[in-house]
């Protein structure tokens, strides 16, 4: 008995070759659409990046603090309140893309520390935290230094009645 019927699979390697150029590809096709890990759309908030560059930045030799004068003394009153916490965001602003950020700080440097070297300081450890843990391409890093702190200066606290 002879074979009439259409043939629909290929007989060698080269018909299948042929065959799957003509289906547009020659991988299978995976449920779901691909890797499991890219799957999906990852924000990141400003607050977040904020956090990170905020911890960075007070971690560099001759950085005082972060945050203007209002800034700090606001802050010192919310840090004394139960439960207002010391905020790590304060004098940090952060622009999230969704591929790059920018950051503004406000610091104060500590007496005697060059204030060229301080700022170079904390926007190559700023950057480097910010894009090792988000992944973002950190754009700029504007430094603003609001004051230098003198060693004789008390530490602004406003008392509370």
């Amino acid at each position: 008995m002879t074979d009439t019927a259409p043939r629909n699979r290929p007989e060698n390697e080269s018909e299948l070759g042929e065959s799957l150029r003509k289906s547009g590809g020659g991988q299978p096709t995976r449920r779901g659409g691909g890797d499991p890990g890219s799957r999906g759309k990852t924000t990141i908030a400003d607050g977040v990046v904020e956090k990170i560059a905020g911890l960075a930045a007070r971690d560099v030799e001759g950085v005082h603090t972060t945050g203007s004068g209002m800034a700090r003394t606001f802050g010192a009153v919310r840090d004394r309140v139960p439960g207002g916490g010391r905020s790590v965001t304060r004098g940090v602003r952060a622009e999230v893309g969704e591929v790059q950020t920018a950051l503004d700080l406000d610091i104060v440097v500590d007496y005697g520390y060059s204030i060229g070297e301080v700022a170079r300081n904390v926007r190559e450890d700023v950057i480097s935290a910010v894009e090792r843990m988000t992944g973002l391409e950190v754009v700029e890093v504007n430094i603003a230094v609001s004051d230098v702190k003198l060693p004789e200066e008390e530490e602004e606290e406003p008392r509370i009645q």
